[in-house]
């Protein structure tokens, strides 16, 4: 059977087209589940070393060295401390193996579940949004372990659509951005692409296609339309902003004449939130430490960039500021506080402020956020928004005859306000935000598979 599948930033979801409806696919009680996937650290056991030939040949050479160095002490303890050496260093390497290898998946966590468990547990591993990596360069070992990451959560995508709809999932119609978020321009989308495939080979899948998620969007809102008309689809999502202009309804097929893409999104929001909300806490534009270090720290969605910030040093760093940023180090703390942010922003969209207790860096630490500190943080993505409307506007021959909103982020009254004042007298449709791309996607998958 074929499925659409929404691979998204933030969320991810699937449904069917069973009996003539689309049927979403739910994972426990939701119809979405955050992208997320949590797996516990292998934490190598002592127990386990055993001497074997090639490690007996390393004590023997440790051995030798000391001889040589007219070491004291008798040969019985001389070989106990080499043998105490050879542990320690297999000890760090199963480590190591541990923290690189994403090869067991059997006790893996999705969704808030996974993120609730890396929090709870202080170690292992939470990847949160795959699919905004896909796009940047990648160095072999990460684009295995990123590609593998993707592969588990589209298997677990088929594996629950398996076991609801009762019948092998095995072709599915995964929606795409119009631009992926990407380090490399238009290489950078192909290599999404390329990977998703792979990802989506691994996972099970015989055979995959993509569609523009602003196109999906337009084939979910085209069927509730009696009457042709011209629409401006405006899918706002986690990470990426995507339009469609597209002629849709009247009971004939619809058809997409443009889009446009921009790769950003509400995470870009959140992290907005944290670096004009936060990090003045813990010392950005008053202490000495590099901005970029605090824009690492708030990106909690790319792993170099967290590695980067978990790698500083910040002993030295003037107080409080310093012993604030070496907590935020620790494991699950850029975490919980970008979910924080995330709560802010959704609490600011129909609030004058809104507050966030920080005692997991210090107690009693607090912070209050209200509507023009949050105007400030989103300013660099509004703007970018606006540009992408405006040249939408430019593009199109005439005026649409509707908007139609979808997009998790969509819900944002200050999101919906910068569209209004785009387009000016044009009526506004709210679709579903959470649901209405996977809708599409599904229609998609049922025309491909009629």
């Amino acid at each position: 059977m074929r499925v659409g599948i929404d691979f998204g930033t933030s969320y991810s979801a699937a449904a069917a087209v069973v009996d003539g409806k689309v049927e979403l696919i739910r994972f426990g009680d939701a119809c979405q589940f955050r992208t997320a996937v949590f797996f516990p650290e292998q934490v190598p056991n002592p127990d386990d070393f055993r001497l074997t030939p090639a490690l007996a040949a390393q004590v023997e050479s440790i051995v030798r060295a000391a001889r040589m160095q007219q070491a004291r002490g008798p040969d019985a303890q001389l070989r106990r401390d080499a043998i105490r050496v050879v542990r320690r260093q297999w000890m760090e390497e199963q480590a190591r193996t541990a923290a690189a290898s994403i090869a067991d998946f059997q006790s893996a966590l999705f969704g808030e579940e996974a993120v609730e468990a890396y929090l709870e547990e202080g170690t292992g591993h939470l990847i949160e949004s795959p699919k905004s990596m896909l796009g940047y360069r990648l160095d072999p070992p990460v684009r295995k372990v990123i590609v593998s990451i993707a592969a588990h959560i589209l298997e677990h995508i088929r594996l629950t659509a398996t076991r609801q709809l009762g019948v092998p999932v095995r072709e599915a119609v995964i929606g795409r951005p119009v631009e992926f978020r990407s380090s490399m321009g238009a290489a950078g989308g192909a290599q999404a692409l390329e990977l998703l495939r792979e990802a989506a080979a691994m996972a099970g899948f015989d055979d995959v296609s993509f569609l523009e998620e602003p196109a999906a969007a337009a084939m979910h809102y085209h069927l509730g339309l009696a009457e042709r008309q011209d629409t401006l689809i405006v899918d706002i999502g986690g990470g990426t902003t995507d339009l469609a202009h597209a002629e849709l309804g009247g009971g004939l097929p619809p058809v997409v004449h443009r889009s446009w893409g921009l790769p950003r999104g509400g995470a870009d929001l959140d992290v907005g939130v944290n670096l004009h909300g936060f990090m003045p806490l813990f010392g950005r534009d008053a202490s000495a430490v590099p901005a970029h270090h605090y824009v690492e720290a708030a990106s909690v969605h790319i792993l170099p960039k967290q590695r980067e910030f978990r790698r500083q040093d910040y002993r030295r760093v003037e107080e409080p500021y310093g012993s604030r940023l070496r907590a935020l180090q620790r494991p699950g703390a850029t975490t919980r506080l970008n979910r924080l942010a995330e709560r802010i922003k959704i609490e600011l969209g129909g609030a004058e402020h809104s507050e966030a207790a920080l005692g997991f860096i210090e107690s009693g630490l607090a912070v209050a956020v209200g509507q023009d500190d949050f105007l400030q943080a989103s300013q660099d993505f509004l703007q970018r928004l606006r540009q992408l409307l405006e040249r939408a506007r430019a593009d199109m021959a005439g005026t649409p005859a509707s908007l139609f909103l979808t997009g998790g982020s969509s819900r944002s009254p200050y999101l919906q306000a910068h569209v209004r004042d785009c387009f000016p007298g044009i009526g506004m449709v709210q679709g579903d935000p959470s649901l209405g791309v996977v809708s599409g996607l599904a229609l998609a998958a049922w025309s491909a598979s009629a």
